[in-house]
């Protein structure tokens, strides 16, 4: 007979050392078992293999109260992959909780709010990390994650200042931390480990809160510079609005007074047409009085100074024909004739007379010259 050991896999095939068992389809479904330890006896014949039948087995609901005695609370090889931190909140007494030996990889988020828990043994376990929060746990004396996987603590490890005990053996502790865990071989030694953990942690702390500390200050100098960026993009754009206002204004204002100038351009145009509409029909209305008579007159002298200069060069004419031509022996010409000779008789009388009166003139002429520049001497 073949003893074979299987263990929990998302899917198993049942062989023996010598015969292949997989064509009468024998498989394990892990969705009806937690764990399964099955010691299975094959028979080295050839009739079919015997398993027992696993699937109508339920893993049993955890019952805390059969696991909690006075203000322990042992959960330890429960197999657990989970911590039941909700059951454990509803038993505040219960400082002393022991989950050692399970198959916990990680402790949840709401395992931080468990204050109350004083010892904590979490010892043999599949721990990768420890939640963030875990120095909320500030009444927490005595911790055991020896024989688990942890590299690192959080750094709100430093706020557990109730610890006294800590053990981090068989861990792949980082260099640092495991200089200051040191080996944890006895009560002492774990009581220092708990001491120089803490001292550890808490420098890490001040210098996580340094690093912290300057980047919040370098964040805020980034978001006063930006605001500062935004200030002055801000005071430039409010600038450039006013700037665009004013010049806006004034083009209005431009426009505006362009449009009055030539309002009053074209009223002072439209003033003068009608002034000059108005003289223009004054000037006619006195063209229309004056003009009739002053046609009349000057037509009536012009008429008559024509008619004149006809008579006279008319009376010339005869003159001449009658004294130059052949027609002065005939009896029309005899009186003309005598009248030219009278007339050039009376021109001839009439020129010593004109003569003697200048004579005259000129005589009286010096003498007044002669009276005045006597009268101014």
């Amino acid at each position: 007979m073949t003893w074979i050991f299987i263990e929990r896999q998302s899917e198993l095939q049942i062989y023996n050392s010598n015969r292949d068992y997989s064509s009468i389809g024998l498989y394990l479904h892990p969705e009806t078992l937690d764990f399964c330890l099955l010691f299975v006896i094959i028979g080295l014949s050839s009739s079919p293999a015997v398993v027992p039948d696993c699937r109508m087995s339920k893993p049993k609901v955890l019952n805390l109260k059969d696991k909690i005695s006075g203000n322990e609370a042992d959960l330890s090889l429960c197999n657990l992959s989970e911590v039941p931190v909700r059951e454990l909140s509803l038993f505040p007494k219960a400082t002393v909780v022991d989950l050692s030996c399970n198959n916990i990889i990680s402790l949840p988020p709401e395992f931080c709010s468990l204050i109350h828990l004083v010892k904590l043994d979490l010892s043999k376990n599949q721990l990768t990390c420890l939640p963030d929060d875990l120095g909320n746990l500030v009444n927490l004396q005595h911790l055991d994650l020896y024989n688990n996987k942890l590299m690192v603590l959080p750094v709100s490890f430093s706020q557990l200042r109730s610890l006294k005990w800590l053990d981090l053996k068989d861990n792949p502790l980082e260099p640092g931390l495991a200089k200051a865990a040191g080996d944890c071989l006895d009560e002492k030694q774990c009581k220092q480990c708990a001491s120089k953990v803490l001292q550890h942690m808490r420098a890490i702390q001040e210098d996580y809160d340094r690093a912290r500390e300057k980047r919040l200050l370098k964040e805020k100098e980034l978001e006063r510079k930006k605001e500062a960026k935004q200030k002055e993009r801000e005071a430039r754009e409010r600038e450039a609005r006013k700037r665009e206002k004013a010049e806006e204004k004034e083009r209005r204002r431009k426009e505006y007074n362009a449009q009055v100038a030539a309002q009053a351009v074209q009223e002072q145009q439209k003033k003068k047409s009608e002034e000059k509409k108005k003289k223009n029909g004054q000037a006619k209305n006195k063209k229309v009085d004056v003009k009739p008579a002053a046609k009349s007159q000057r037509s009536l002298v012009g008429w008559t100074f024509k008619l004149l200069l006809l008579l006279t060069l008319g009376i010339a004419g005869v003159a001449a024909a009658c004294r130059l031509t052949d027609l002065r022996r005939e009896e029309v010409c005899v009186p003309i004739n005598a009248a030219v000779d009278d007339c050039l008789s009376w021109a001839k009388v009439q020129e010593g007379v004109v003569r003697q009166l200048l004579r005259n003139l000129s005589s009286a002429a010096k003498d007044l010259l002669e009276s005045t520049q006597t009268s101014k001497n």
